[in-house]
């Protein structure tokens, strides 16, 4: 062989070397994306808002949707199916919201600041007031634990067309929402978790509930523990299985219901629900 093709077939093997390896390198990890949208949908055997049944003890199927950007902002929709006679007609309510969350430095202190709309489709009607509720909010979290005020802006679940109301504002009404939730993963239970919350409800003005005592109340407060099993595999890969045990320091009835029932009372809440 002479020295030009001894040359070439060096240049070659080379060439063949070099391409082989970058065929076998490694894939560079692909970007975070600015944007992201997530889903959710379940099905619970009692829809507990802030304690209260908005099913009259019913099931509810719900589901959302979120849209994120990696600076912090979010903004979603989330509904389920309510008590028709407890909103005047409605049978659904939808939410709206947006924010912004992050974190503070290296502390490990989150924050989510944001508001939301309450919309109940269909509760004007046959000449009802039309209810719904805005809000804002100001959280913190800081490992498993959070901390969340809600503020009505104006009137509180248009609290000032209700019997009790005369026309006056619920102004000032606020809820204070203390949540935390522990991953049993941490103490050899995979898949399984716990949550908690503690939530109080202060009503100013207008906004106040009639106890089956007939008690005007202008606070009351709502407690949850419950547990948690994700499944890792099988065709139900994903699905979140939880039970919950709630209650409240309130007794109030369905309104118009048949038959008569308490909404705030004890109760157990099974829920099947996924996120995608």
């Amino acid at each position: 062989m002479n020295k030009t093709k001894l040359a070439l077939a060096s240049l070659l093997t080379i060439a063949s070397a070099s391409a082989f390896s970058q065929a076998a390198a490694p894939a560079a990890p692909a970007p975070t994306p600015e944007w992201t949208i997530t889903g959710n949908a379940g099905l619970f055997s009692d829809y507990r808002f802030r304690g209260i049944s908005q099913t009259d003890k019913k099931p509810a199927f719900q589901g959302g949707f979120d849209v994120a950007h990696s600076s912090g902002l979010y903004a979603g929709n989330w509904n389920s199916n309510v008590d028709s006679a407890l909103y005047s007609g409605a049978n659904i309510e939808m939410d709206f919201y947006a924010g912004f969350k992050g974190a503070l430095a290296d502390t490990g202190v989150g924050y989510d600041i944001g508001a939301i709309y309450y919309y109940y489709s269909g509760s004007a009607r046959n000449g009802a007031p039309g209810i719904d509720n805005k809000e804002i909010y100001v959280g913190a979290s800081y490992g498993p634990v959070s901390a969340k005020v809600y503020v009505p802006i104006g009137d509180f679940f248009s609290a000032q067309h209700n019997k009790l109301g005369n026309g006056k504002s619920a102004s000032g009404s606020f809820y204070v929402d203390l949540s935390g939730a522990y991953d049993l993963a941490n103490v050899g239970a995979p898949g399984f978790g716990l949550v908690a919350h503690f939530g109080y409800q202060d009503l100013r003005g207008a906004a106040k509930l009639v106890d089956t005592s007939g008690k005007t109340k202008s606070d009351y407060v709502d407690w949850k523990l419950g547990a948690t099993y994700t499944v890792a595999s099988g065709p139900l890969n994903g699905f979140v299985v939880g039970l919950s045990y709630i209650d409240t320091d309130l007794d109030i009835v369905n309104s118009g219901g048949s038959p008569k029932r308490i909404i705030s009372g004890a109760t157990g809440v099974l829920s099947v629900s996924k996120s995608f």
